[in-house]
């Protein structure tokens, strides 16, 4: 009798550890090995073009999801969306695309660059930034137009200007501009020092200088709604860290930093 007891015992404390081995098995990994997600942690670096309008809301970002991520790095390359495009197209190394329009998206979509459909993640619309105290009196749209008044634009093939010939032609208002610019920031540094009396940019881009230039909305601002898409990008050498970026910027972290600096909803 005494035997069998210790037989009986004995088979139950292999079983008990052949299930505890099973169970740390499966924990560890899945059918087939396949590492389970923890050992999958996101890591390395990845490389994102944005619109030089996402310029301080995107550097925030990236922090935010470096210091989720830790042994991850994102890097950023800021520019007019239709010269990023361009870069892309001729086989700059990126892994991610944020365009202030649906346009030059399309480009890249079109070249079948992009890794999935894009996702629309911002709206933004115009503003006019002048230099601390209006100095030149600009009240309204049309006053950009008046004789001997220095106005600043994007050039037509960049968002914020292609949304710029969209309030002209729904106004009527034909602007003579000193200068267009390849880039939103370069308007604004315009207006910001001096050089212009008045600039068109994006509402995002004034609250975000602060007290370095004042703000003149006009109502005909919305007949020119931009839409910002986000994308990975099919030359991603880190596709994974890349669509973890897009899920980011899209997901409520993202949508909140945005949101905070004057982006409106997709």
């Amino acid at each position: 009798m005494r035997r069998r007891i210790t037989a009986t015992v004995t088979a139950a404390f292999l079983a008990a550890i052949a299930l505890t081995a099973t169970g740390c098995s499966s924990a560890g990994s899945s059918p087939g090995g396949t590492p389970s997600a923890s050992a999958d942690a996101l890591s390395g670096s990845a490389t994102v073009f944005a619109a030089a309008s996402l310029t301080k809301t995107f550097t925030a970002l990236g922090t935010d999801f470096e210091a989720k991520h830790p042994g991850t790095t994102i890097t950023f390359s800021f520019a007019g969306s239709s010269d990023l495009v361009s870069q892309i197209t001729e086989g700059a190394p990126a892994d991610v695309f944020a365009s202030a329009d649906e346009k030059n998206m399309a480009k890249a979509t079109d070249a079948a660059l992009t890794a999935g459909q894009p996702v629309d993640f911002a709206t933004n619309v115009l503003a006019i930034a002048v230099p601390p105290g209006n100095p030149a009196h600009i009240t309204s749209f049309s006053d950009l137009a008046k004789p001997g008044v220095k106005t600043v634009i994007c050039a037509p093939q960049v968002p914020c200007g292609a949304a710029t010939a969209k309030v002209e032609a729904s106004t009527g208002v034909t602007l003579k501009p000193v200068s267009q610019e390849s880039a939103v920031t370069d308007v604004l540094g315009k207006v910001s020092s001096g050089e212009a009396d008045a600039g068109i940019v994006y509402v995002t881009d004034v609250k975000g200088a602060g007290d370095a230039v004042d703000s003149v909305p006009f109502p005909e601002a919305s007949s020119a709604v931009n839409t910002y898409p986000i994308v990975a990008l099919t030359g991603s050498k880190n596709p994974k860290l890349a669509s973890a970026f897009v899920d980011y910027v899209t997901g409520p972290d993202g949508q909140k930093v945005l949101a905070d600096a004057g982006f409106g909803a997709p």
